[in-house]
């Protein structure tokens, strides 16, 4: 007649729980077969107690929501096609790149005064054995000092790096000071290395591309670039 739990209880003498747990189980069973039994398979997952308080079904409550039809987006079958393509990469690589995103952001929303820049530009220049004021004469050229600033080419941040050339310097973030910093100074020591130190070509390579460089055997007859040298030894020299 007993479960075996509460059978378990009377064995052992606890008569008045085993009684009490029956109750309980006995009160329950006949709340759900009594004639105000939910219609809705939902209502009987989060069942409403009092019959004449005001407190919906938890379904109800979900397509009340009209103006944004929260109920109608949890009840929608095609829900249940998760991509699930976006942990592809390593628990480790993940919370790496999400402190760096955290902490280009952070930068971002800093303000960053020129004496924090150049202070920045000192300390990797010198990493990379690239002459300071050279590349803040770049700088000066190519953002003005402007941290966020951006070409109708798509160059991005101090240094002004196209995407593709950010990406190939492992910059995940150009708007982010030292990011921009140290792939832009890597890039101009490599185009310094590919020229054995000819400060004119590396600069002209920096700005049309070494490819355009290497075609003309010399700064390329474009005005942009040609002006673009001039303006960068000027302010170097």
């Amino acid at each position: 007649m007993f479960s075996q739990f509460i059978q378990g209880l009377l064995n052992t003498g606890g008569q008045t729980q085993a009684m009490q747990r029956y109750a309980q189980i006995a009160n329950k069973v006949n709340n759900l077969t009594a004639s105000n039994e939910p219609q809705n398979p939902l209502d009987a997952l989060y069942h409403n107690t009092q019959v004449n308080n005001n407190n919906p079904s938890f379904e109800k409550v979900l397509q009340s929501a009209t103006k944004s039809n929260f109920g109608t987006l949890l009840l929608d079958p095609r829900l249940k096609n998760v991509d699930a393509q976006i942990i592809k990469q390593s628990p480790q690589i993940s919370l790496t790149n999400a402190l760096n995103e955290a902490e280009a952001i952070q930068a971002n929303t800093q303000p960053t005064s020129k004496s924090q820049i150049l202070n920045v530009v000192s300390q990797i220049s010198k990493k990379h054995g690239v002459d300071e004021k050279l590349v803040q004469a770049l700088i000066k050229q190519e953002s003005g000092f402007n941290p966020n600033a951006k070409s109708k080419a798509g160059a991005m941040g101090l240094m002004q790096l196209m995407p593709s050339t950010a990406k190939s310097l492992g910059v995940n973030n150009p708007y982010n000071i030292v990011q921009n910093v140290e792939g832009g100074v890597k890039y101009l020591k490599s185009m310094l290395d590919k020229y054995n130190g000819n400060m004119i070509l590396a600069l002209a390579a920096y700005n049309a591309g070494p490819g355009a460089v290497d075609k003309y055997d010399g700064v390329p007859p474009y005005k942009e670039t040609q002006n673009y040298v001039k303006n960068i030894l000027a302010n170097y020299l």
